[in-house]
């Protein structure tokens, strides 16, 4: 796992802190090439992995870099799926039932369709794994050492105890794409305990890591002994707090934290991408 990651949020309008930024960062990668500008920019700065969502715009930057074997051969992806925005959006025009055919069709739908309740626990595991799928088409031909289950889904799982289905994804991923299953939350120390009860070892877990708390459930001490523990590989996310803490300062508090293992960040200038990899790189003690 590369300890510089580079991620995708200013690319489609998020911004947790600020509506106004997210919209203008909206405008402003509304169109595909402007984000593979700042990809590239990125990329020859020495950063190797996109961690990206699979927003319908990821594909289309994925066939830019197919295009390209040669410009590219060092990048990897890191997709982060379900993109719940599609899903959700997909419910409002056309319905539940129909966004399953939509994005999982076949006889497995068909039968839950037809009244088979009895079946919906058996075929679970084999729907989500048809889901899987189905994002992971976009990706075909590149480099995917890691696959993301979003906070969205790993969250509502965790929250239902459904631990086995975190199983399931990461037994599905690592057959069928030789990956290993990563998967982001919101609350990482009780995510941790549930992959071991799950009988997932040291797993690779995406949470908010900051020096403020914010959107750490639990807290900052609770977060800061998981991290410590060595239970889990860590990957520090939204490290500035959407920008509430000064850069310096965040990335040398995150860069103190015993056991954390990347640290991904977004940027949408060639001067952003590089202040925060060299803050990185000096307070990790990293060569640059």
């Amino acid at each position: 796992m590369e300890r510089i990651l580079f991620g995708d949020n200013q690319f489609f309008g998020v911004n947790h802190m600020s509506e106004e930024k997210a919209r203008a960062q909206a405008m402003q990668f509304r169109d595909t090439t402007a984000i593979v500008r700042v990809l590239d920019q990125a990329y020859d700065a020495g950063i190797r992995v996109f961690m990206c969502t699979t927003h319908d715009r990821v594909g289309e930057i994925a066939d830019i870099v197919r295009a390209s074997p040669e410009r590219y051969r060092d990048l990897q992806f890191y997709p982060c799926m379900p993109y719940a925005h599609k899903y959700a959006n997909s419910i409002g025009e056309v319905g539940m039932l129909e966004t399953l055919r939509r994005f999982a069709p076949g006889s497995i739908v068909d039968a839950l369709i037809r009244g088979a309740i009895s079946a919906v626990t058996q075929d679970a595991e084999k729907l989500a794994q048809l889901l899987v799928d189905a994002e992971m088409k976009r990706f075909v031909g590149l480099k995917t050492p890691i696959v993301f289950l979003q906070n969205v889904v790993t969250d509502l799982l965790l929250g239902l105890k459904l631990y086995d289905m975190f199983a399931v994804f990461a037994r599905h991923v690592r057959e069928k794409y030789a990956a290993e299953a990563g998967f982001i939350t919101m609350n990482l120390p009780t995510l941790v305990n549930a992959l071991a009860r799950a009988g997932i070892s040291n797993p690779i877990v995406c949470a908010n890591v900051n020096k403020i708390g914010f959107r750490m459930c639990g807290g900052v001490e609770a977060y800061r002994e998981v991290i410590a523990s060595g239970l889990c590989r860590p990957i520090a996310m939204s490290a500035l707090a959407s920008g509430a803490i000064p850069p310096s300062e965040a990335i040398e508090w995150v860069c103190g934290l015993e056991g954390l293992k990347s640290i991904v960040f977004g940027a949408s200038s060639r001067t952003n991408i590089l202040q925060t990899k060299q803050l990185i790189e000096q307070y990790w003690g990293m060569a640059p």
